[in-house]
Parts: structure tokens; sequence; C-alpha cells
């Protein structure tokens, strides 16, 4: 561990104690690559609402303008034409009765799982695996649809799913360190861009109280609210 600590605070002594502007954060987080692989940026804000209020439940999914930087696989369940559709659109499994074996077997060899509607009762089978996986479709993020050569489309070209936890927290995976610092900040525009829009009426107050980006070994570097409070 001592190894770790040492390189951790050598990296956190880049960081100074202040709100960093976007533009700001996006040139420091740059600066706090020290893993051999390409670390992901992650954005976490903290959200002044309360989820056990239907209304305040902050769910939803936005394809970001530079994409995740990562290969994802998609599955879909569907049937007939579709099955079709989806294979065309690049899915790259495409099932129904088949798949829910396939998953029930402990194979779950996808990142983003799509359903059209009429195969939600095949999917509901499979909720226990699913659920705790983060993998169950659902309409908010645009995962069960009929349009599955958007939603192939949007999951493969940088879609990103978001939800707010009980404490009113977010984390997202907007890119990765190799990215431009102007494509980190594109992303990271789009992602808060979505949340914003997504502000329920009851929510009172400031609306954002938190901000940070980081890397996926990185300490954090925290973010001006008001400034993220004004994206679009």
């Amino acid at each position: 561990m001592g190894k770790v600590s040492k390189r951790y605070k050598a990296l956190a002594e880049k960081i100074e104690d202040k709100n960093y502007s976007l533009v700001e954060a996006c040139a420091k987080v740059k600066e706090l690559k020290s893993a051999k692989f390409d670390e992901s940026v992650e954005v976490a804000l903290n959200l002044n609402v309360d989820p056990r209020h239907a209304d305040q439940m902050i769910r939803g999914a936005v394809v970001l303008p530079n994409g995740t930087g990562k290969t994802v696989r998609v599955a879909v369940f569907a049937k007939g034409a579709k099955m079709d559709e989806a294979k065309a659109a690049g899915a790259d499994i495409v099932g129904n009765d088949d798949l829910v074996e396939t998953v029930q077997g402990g194979e779950i060899n996808f990142d983003v799982l799509i359903a059209t509607p009429d195969c939600m009762g095949l999917v509901g089978k499979l909720g226990r695996i699913l659920g705790p996986k983060g993998l169950m479709p659902n309409p908010k993020t645009g995962t069960v649809t009929m349009d599955v050569t958007k939603a192939v489309n949007d999951a493969k070209g940088g879609q990103v799913a978001y939800r707010v936890d009980k404490k009113g927290n977010m984390h997202a995976a907007v890119g990765k360190v190799s990215f431009t610092e102007d494509a980190i900040r594109e992303n990271i525009s789009a992602f808060v861009g979505a949340i914003n829009k997504a502000k329920p009426a009851s929510a009172k107050g400031r609306y954002i109280t938190n901000a940070a980006i980081s890397l996926t070994m990185s300490p954090s570097v925290n973010v001006d609210v008001l400034e993220l409070m004004d994206i679009k």
C-alpha cells in the first residue's frame, strides 16, 4: 500500500484546494495520469434532490459527442424482423428465449442490454441477475424501444446512462485521459447539460451542491458548480 499512497500523495499535491473552472479542471485532470492503462475520466456530482420522491429520481441517458472511448458490446432482445434490424445496426448479440438461457447460465458478455417492449416479459425473468448489474433495460434510458437501430447506435456511439443514488450522488465515466482537453470538456458539458435539463421542478435551492472530476486511479479535482449549473 505504501507505494500507492506515495503515488496518490504526489498526485494530490498537484491539485490546489479550490474549485477549478471546467477548462482548468480538464487540463488539470490530464496532468494526473499515472497508470499504465488509458484511465477513464470520471465525473461525480452531488445533487440537492431527494430520490425517495418519484419526481426527484433523476435517471436517463445522454450520448456524449466524443464517445466514451470504450468498446461497448450490445445485446438485444427482439423477435422477428426486429432481430434482423438489430443485427444490421451492429448489435453483438441478438436473441430471445435462447438469450434468456444464456444469461441464466451465467454468461453475460455484453455491456448494454436493449429490448423491444414485446420482449420485456422474457427480460423480466432475468431481473434478479440483471438488476444488481445495472443491466435491466428501461424506457427512461432508451433501452426499451421499438427503434432498435437508434438504441444500438446510441449505445455504440457513446451513450452514458445516469441514475442518482439515494444520497443524491451521481457518477459517470465520460471519456479517457488520452482524449484532448476539448473533447473531455465537451463530453462533461453534454453530461452536465442533460442533468440540468432533468432538474425536477420541485428541487429547491442550489441544484448541484458538489462536483468533481478524476481519473480511475487519481484524486479528485473540484469543479465550480455555479459554472456547471449554467450549462444548457
